[in-house]
């Protein structure tokens, strides 16, 4: 376990209180382009300009399986167009977010940022600010293959897509448990909170705002609420009043019986998933589940790994290439979200052992062979397939309630 592991509360919480407004003050200074819509008006006329293009594709960079494919895997197709993609690793992709910011408001129109793997309230501050390229995802011919009244497609945290975006692969937050420790597990999120009291010690999760511990706080507070559909999607200030308070209540009265006795918090999924791999721990969480496989398979998760469904549900989302309106390569960037986005790119990605990813695409309006791929693929040993996954799932609050209740988390649970 690194030092960064055993922050103690005062330090988890001035990582929380200042990670927030880095968005924020940059939104505040990016300068509206004027331009945010493409230039293009047929697929070939990108094709041509593409052509001797480098794209760099800013990502999160702590995925190990998901680096190898886009170096490996997408990288490779990409160049049968002429176009060099280079992956550049980030931590977070605010940061991905910032530079694009800061090079707006220097003027540059050959920004460095090609393409944001985004999702979210990095793409809204983004869309508010007027940094991404829009309308040019109907340029796609792999857009075909998707399902046009897909609600995950059309809204991104409550934020209209409205063509700034390109559709990737689709999430659903996961529960995990140690099927050697825990042989009866609970069934519901409040179960799993019963439980963790039960069993002192055993239970953690990442401190806010990191991505996974956000999430769980969304999760807790529709558990809290009688349900999902008790909390409106849309944020206000009338709706968190009401909410919240239960919400921060129940995680304080849970916050003794986590590990440590909540005096500190992992600081993101990583060291949360390297607590499960040291049988610290005995439940993990990630929105992406597709990683369970390999970590599973590796011996670094034990053996007895086993996917938690909830009868509640969990959240689901999909996530989105966004490009920047003053990247240098809008054509290149153009020709990675379509290769990235393609049947045979799409079964690639979800193969167990490449990355194991879910499809964005409308399986069932695939034609016969290439439905017989996606049929084809073979199944996890640890992670049930999407549809198992998805059952009961509800979709992400709006962005705004994001910051809203991580903010209220550090002030009534974390500063207790």
């Amino acid at each position: 376990m690194t030092s960064t592991g055993r922050r103690s509360r005062r330090a988890v919480a001035a990582l929380a209180g200042i990670a927030l407004p880095l968005a924020a003050l940059a939104a505040c200074a990016a300068p509206s382009t004027g331009e945010t819509s493409t230039s293009y008006d047929d697929w070939d006329a990108v094709l041509d300009d593409a052509k001797g293009q480098t794209v760099q594709l800013w990502m999160y960079g702590g995925d190990d399986q998901g680096n190898a494919y886009v170096d490996d895997v997408l990288a490779p197709a990409v160049a049968e167009y002429g176009v060099t993609l280079e992956r550049v690793p980030v931590t977070d992709t605010v940061d991905a977010l910032n530079r694009v910011f800061t090079e707006m408001q220097a003027g540059r129109d050959d920004g460095t940022v090609d393409l944001i793997w985004v999702n979210g309230d990095n793409f809204r501050t983004g869309k508010e600010a007027d940094a991404w390229l829009c309308g040019w995802t109907d340029l796609l011919p792999s857009m075909a293959a998707t399902d046009p009244d897909d609600p995950l497609l059309q809204s991104d945290f409550g934020t209209p897509v409205d063509g700034c975006e390109a559709p990737w692969h689709k999430a659903q937050f996961t529960l995990a448990y140690n099927a050697e420790a825990i042989p009866d597990p609970p069934t519901t999120l409040e179960g799993v909170l019963e439980w963790a009291e039960a069993n002192p010690g055993r239970f953690t999760y990442p401190a806010p705002p990191d991505f996974t511990g956000s999430v769980f706080l969304r999760e807790v507070l529709a558990s809290v609420s009688g349900g999902a559909d008790e909390v409106p999607a849309q944020f206000s200030e009338e709706a968190f009043d009401e909410l919240a308070p239960a919400l921060y209540e129940r995680l304080a009265e849970l916050a003794p019986s986590l590990w440590r006795g909540g005096d500190t918090y992992p600081a993101d999924e990583a060291e949360l998933g390297q607590l499960f791999a040291d049988r610290q721990i005995d439940m993990t969480m990630t929105y992406g589940p597709a990683t369970l496989t390999g970590l599973v398979a590796d011996g670094t998760y034990p053996p007895g790994t086993t996917v938690l469904p909830l009868e509640d549900g969990t959240v689901g989302n999909a996530s989105f290439l966004g490009l920047p309106a003053n990247s240098d390569a809008i054509a290149g960037a153009m020709v990675v979200a379509d290769v990235a986005l393609s049947v045979e790119q799409q079964v690639e990605k979800a193969k167990p052992d490449v990355w194991g990813q879910f499809t964005v695409l409308d399986i069932d309006a695939l034609g016969d062979d290439d439905r017989a791929l996606f049929d084809a693929l073979p199944e996890s040993p640890v992670v049930p397939g999407y549809e198992v996954l998805s059952e009961n799932a509800h979709g992400e609050l709006a962005a705004e309630w994001v910051p809203a209740l991580d903010e209220g988390w550090r002030k009534s649970v974390l500063a207790r």
